[in-house]
C-alpha cells in the first residue's frame, strides 16, 4: 500500500539529502524500510539514470520483484534486461501469477522459457495459462489463484474451508462455485455466506446471475463492465464455460489509468511508458518518427497554399485573414473528434448509430459554421472595408467548419474500422484535412471574386 502523499515527500526529501551527502547507510535504511514498494517505484521514475542506479544498488534484492511490479515499461525493462533467471526467479518469489506474468512479457523467448523451466510444475502451468493469452486480454490480465467450492456442500463445510486457508487471495468478494469438470455454474458471495444459515447447501444460496468473463475479451470491455456494474472481481472463463481464473479491481484500475495515459501521449506519438530520464538519443529517435509525419501533413497544406501564390501576393488581406479560417475548423473538428473517441472509448458508438451521428454532426457544423461566419465576415469588412472579401471569409468559414464536424466524427470511425487507434493518428489527419480544406476554399473563392 502506499503512503501517504504528506508523509512521503518529506521521507523522500531525506532520502535524497543522504544520497547527496553521501550518506548510503541512512539512505539504503530509507530505502528498504521506510517506503512502500509503490513508492519505491515512483521514486526510480522520478529520478535521473545516475542516481537511479545508485539507489536500485541499495535496494535489498528480495524487494526487487514487488518494485519492479509498479515500474513503467521503459524503466522496467531497463532493470531486467540485467537479471539472469536465477535473480529474475528470487526476485519475483511471491508476486500473484498475473503480476509475474506481466513482468515476464516484457522479456525475450528465450530467458522466459528459462524462467519457465525454474518454477515448479504446477507454478509454471499457471502462468503458462495467464501468457498464453495476449496482455491486453482478460486472459493475460486474470489471476488464475481463485477459491472454488462444489455447489452439494453445505456452508459449514465451506467456512471450515476457508479456515484453511492463512490468507484469501486479494479482493476476495466472491466464491466460485464450479462442477467437478471445473464448470463455472454460480457464485457465492462473502456476505452472503456470513449471514446464511450454516446448514444450507451452496446451491440453495448461490447466485446463478452473474458477470463472467471471456478470456478473449479485450481489456477494454473489462474496464467497461467492471464500470457499469461496480465489480471488485469477476470470474474468467474459456470457451467451453470452465473456469480459467479471475479478474481484480486493481487490475482494472490500471487498465484504466494505462488507457488514460495513452489517450494522452498518442496525440504527440508517443509511449505511454516512455521514461521521463530517457536518454536524449533514445528520445530524439522516438519523437523523430512524428515529426517526420507531421512534416509530411504540414508540406500537404504549403503545397495547397502555393497553388495560390498570385492571390496572396496580389491581395495582402488575405494571408492575414488565412489562420482564422483554418484555426476555426481545427477546433471545431477537435471537438466532434475528441467526442468521438471517448464514444468509442465507452462503447456507445455502433454501426447502428454512426448515420445519426453523422447527421447531427452535419447540422452542428452549419450552424456554428454560419454563426460564426456572420461574426468573422463583418469584422473583415470592418477592418479591410471590403464587402466582396467579408463575403469570401464567410462562405470559407461554413465550409471548413462543415467538412470539420463530417471529418471528426468519420476519422475515428473509420481508423477503428482498420484496426488503428483513433488517439495515435486521427489528430493529425483531422488536421490535415482542416487545414487544406480551410486554405483551398478561402484562397479558392478569393481567386474566383477577384482574379
Amino acid at each position: 500500500m502506499s503512503t501517504n502523499p504528506e508523509k512521503l515527500q518529506p521521507r523522500l526529501a531525506k532520502l535524497n539529502e543522504a544520497l547527496e551527502s553521501g550518506a548510503l547507510d541512512q539512505a539504503r535504511r530509507m530505502l528498504n524500510r521506510g517506503l512502500a514498494p509503490v513508492d519505491v517505484a515512483h521514486l526510480l521514475e522520478s529520478t535521473p539514470p545516475k542516481e537511479r542506479e545508485i539507489l536500485w544498488g541499495l535496494l535489498d534484492p528480495d524487494l526487487h520483484g514487488d518494485v519492479l511490479q509498479y515500474l513503467g515499461d521503459d524503466v522496467q525493462i531497463e532493470f531486467l534486461n540485467r537479471m539472469d533467471a536465477e535473480q529474475l526467479l528470487t526476485a519475483t518469489e511471491g508476486l500473484d501469477v498475473d503480476d509475474l506474468a506481466d513482468l515476464l512479457q516484457q522479456l525475450p523467448n528465450t530467458v522466459i522459457q528459462e524462467v519457465l523451466q525454474s518454477m515448479e510444475a504446477q507454478e509454471r502451468q499457471r502462468v503458462e495459462a495467464v501468457l498464453s493469452y495476449p496482455e491486453d486480454t482478460a486472459g493475460g490480465l486474470m489471476n488464475p489463484d481463485a477459491i472454488t467450492i462444489r455447489p452439494d456442500i453445505t456452508l459449514d463445510v465451506v467456512l471450515r474451508y476457508l479456515r484453511r486457508h492463512e490468507r484469501l487471495p486479494d479482493a476476495t468478494d466472491t466464491l466460485l462455485v464450479v462442477t467437478r469438470r471445473d464448470e463455472l455454474i454460480g457464485i457465492l458471495s462473502l456476505n452472503r455466506l456470513l449471514v446464511s444459515d450454516v446448514s444450507v447447501l451452496v446451491r440453495e444460496v448461490m447466485e446463478t446471475d452473474f458477470h463472467a468473463i471471456q478470456a478473449i475479451a479485450s481489456d477494454a470491455d473489462v474496464a467497461t463492465l467492471f464500470q457499469k456494474h461496480d465489480l471488485i472481481s469477476a470470474p474468467v472463463v474459456g470457451i467451453d464455460g470452465k473456469l480459467l481464473g479471475r479478474i481484480t479491481i486493481d487490475d482494472v484500475v490500471d487498465v484504466i489509468r494505462e488507457d488514460a495515459e495513452h489517450q494522452v501521449m498518442s496525440m504527440a506519438g508517443l509511449d505511454e511508458d516512455e521514461d521521463t530520464f530517457a536518454p536524449a538519443l533514445r528520445t530524439s529517435r522516438r519523437r523523430a518518427v512524428w515529426l517526420g509525419i507531421n512534416l509530411l501533413a504540414a508540406t500537404i497544406v504549403s503545397i495547397a497554399i502555393g497553388f495560390f501564390e498570385d492571390t496572396i501576393q496580389q491581395i495582402a488581406a488575405l494571408a492575414v485573414l488565412m489562420p482564422i479560417v483554418s484555426s476555426m475548423g481545427g477546433i471545431a473538428g477537435s471537438q466532434t473528434l475528441t467526442v468521438m473517441i471517448r464514444g468509442i472509448a465507452l462503447g456507445h458508438v455502433s454501426g447502428a448509430n454512426v448515420r445519426w451521428l453523422l447527421v447531427r454532426e452535419l447540422l452542428v457544423g452549419m450552424t456554428n459554421g454560419l454563426i460564426w461566419a456572420v461574426v468573422v465576415g463583418t469584422m473583415s469588412v470592418f477592418r479591410f472595408d471590403d464587402i466582396r472579401l467579408g463575403e469570401i471569409i464567410a462562405m470559407a468559414m461554413v465550409i471548413n467548419l462543415t467538412v470539420a464536424t463530417l471529418a471528426g466524427t468519420l476519422i475515428p470511425v473509420l481508423l477503428k474500422k482498420f484496426k488503428i487507434d483513433p488517439a495515435l493518428s486521427g489528430g493529425v489527419l483531422l488536421t490535415t484535412i482542416t487545414d487544406v480544406v480551410g486554405f483551398v476554399a478561402f484562397l479558392g473563392l478569393a481567386t474566383v471574386f477577384y482574379l
